[in-house]
This record gives structure tokens, sequence and C-alpha cells, in this order.
């Protein structure tokens, strides 16, 4: 059995930005808070609870004077509330979510109404349609801004940082099929992270290659399961985050075998997986 992993697996630079900063003020304090998990993945979230790092469910949650922001951002109206409470912020907020919040608060000041394609429960784009001013919608179904009464003739369209770019480019072929008429204006930016994009890339490919995919990370991380819808389409695909959940049933009759990973994978993880996979073989 043949054993290939993907040129770009662990910490994305985001992720690692997050966590090298956390664990700096660790080293400095001794401890610290971050508002909600700094990535969707457990067992990068038990290494830093074990080291120190303790989340805080809530701004009301918070028990000392400094918080660290998640790398998926937040609201401006949750950064006001830790300023009024003299609380001290770590921002770890993802260059790429940082981007995009800033071209949701730019297009918003600008008259139009945002479009974001994401999933509208996702921390990262509850943060980001609080920088569009209240003037936005976050959707993967274009017929909902179709349903929006009257509807907006100036749309700023965005994506999530982690959604798949075919999947994106669909939805504003749809959307200026749909909403564009006279005297309309649409504004698009790509706001898809550049990693992300390279790993979907890598692993699809891949993916065309082998007999069967793992993808490795966290089962609530955004930019896993893409990787997990991608590489599904092409070949058997299975999501794991531990080595311990790997079956050795999935590998009979498979001669080679492919390994990709979310951006909040730890690369101990990674290796802990090939190990037990080259133990099978």
């Amino acid at each position: 059995m043949k054993i290939e992993k993907t040129e770009e697996t662990g910490f994305c630079f985001g992720v690692k930005r997050a966590i090298d900063m956390l664990e700096k003020v660790v080293a400095e304090r001794g401890e610290v808070e971050t508002l909600g998990a700094v990535v969707h993945n457990q067992q990068v979230l038990q290494r830093l609870a074990d080291i120190g790092v303790r989340v805080a469910k809530s701004v009301d949650d918070i028990k000392g004077d400094m918080v660290a922001i998640s790398s998926h951002g937040v609201t401006p109206e949750v950064e006001e509330q830790l300023k009024a409470r003299n609380i001290g912020i770590i921002d770890t907020t993802c260059p790429f979510v940082n981007r995009l919040q800033n071209a949701a608060r730019r297009l918003a000041q600008s008259g139009f109404f945002i479009v974001i394609y994401g999933y509208a429960d996702h921390t990262e784009v509850k943060g980001v349609l609080g920088w569009a001013e209240g003037k936005g919608l976050a959707t993967l179904d274009e017929k909902d801004i179709f349903k929006l009464d009257p509807l907006p003739r100036r749309l700023g369209v965005l994506s999530q940082t982690t959604q798949i770019p075919a999947h994106f480019v669909g939805f504003v072929k749809k959307l200026i099929d749909g909403a564009f008429s006279r005297d309309s204006e649409m504004r698009i930016i790509d706001t898809i992270c550049h990693d992300i994009r390279r790993r979907q890339a890598q692993a699809l490919e891949l993916a065309g290659r082998v007999d069967l995919m793992l993808v490795i990370g966290g089962k609530g991380s955004a930019n896993t399961n893409r990787l997990l819808e991608l590489c599904s389409a092409v070949t058997e695909t299975h999501l794991i985050e531990t080595a311990a959940e790997i079956d050795p049933f999935w590998f009979e009759g498979k001669q080679t075998i492919g390994v990709t990973s979310g951006a909040s994978t730890a690369e101990a993880t990674i290796d802990e997986i090939l190990a037990r996979l080259k133990a099978l073989a």
C-alpha cells in the first residue's frame, strides 16, 4: 500500500500566527483567556489548555483583564464591549479574515448591501456581518438574495475565506443572471484565503490519483469540511481527527492512499496518523 501526502499540511499561516501569539503570552503571564475557541480543532485546543489557555464562552465569562480574540475575528460591537470593560485585547484575527472584514466595511460605508457567500452560523461570518454595519446577509443559496424586497440595487459580494473558489464563482454567476438589471451595480471581491486555495487544489489533484483519501482535521472545521467535500466527489474519502479513528477495513483492496489536512491540524497529529498507516501497510 502506497501512502502519499499533499505538500500543504499542518497549520496555515493564520493559525500558526495565532498559536504563536498565545504561547508567547502564556510564557509571559502564565495563562491567557481566549474569547471562544481560537481554532476549530479539539486536539490543538486541548494542548493549549494544558499550557494555560482558558476559553471564555462570552464577554461575561472573561475572568481576567486581558483576552485573545480568535483567529476567526469578532464584530466591532464585541471589541467595544471589551474596551468598555477595560479588558486588553490580543488580536489573533487571521490577516485574511481581517482583509474580508475591511472589504465588508468599505462596501457598506459606500452604500452597498453585503452578500457573503458562506455559512451564516460560522464564527468568521458572524464577525464579518458585524463589520457590514447591519447591511448584509450570508448564504450559500442565491435565491435568498432574490427574496429581498426591494432587491438592493447595489450589491457587494464577498466570500467566507474557506469556501471553494469554483462554487463561489458559480454563486456569483447566478447572482448576476438574476439580480443584475438596469442601473444596478455589483462589486465582487475574491476574499478566499490563498493558503486554503492551494490546499484545495493539491487535495483535489491527489484525490484523482489514489484509491482512498484521508482528510485530517476537526469535524467542526469549515476548511477541513471543504476538503472532505472536494475529495469525496472524486474518490472514497474519510475525515478523521486522530489515528485512533482509522478503520483497517477501509484499506482492503486499496493500493494507494492519499493524505491531506485542514489548516488547524497540528503536524504532530498528522505524523501519528502517517505512522499508523505505515504500520498497517
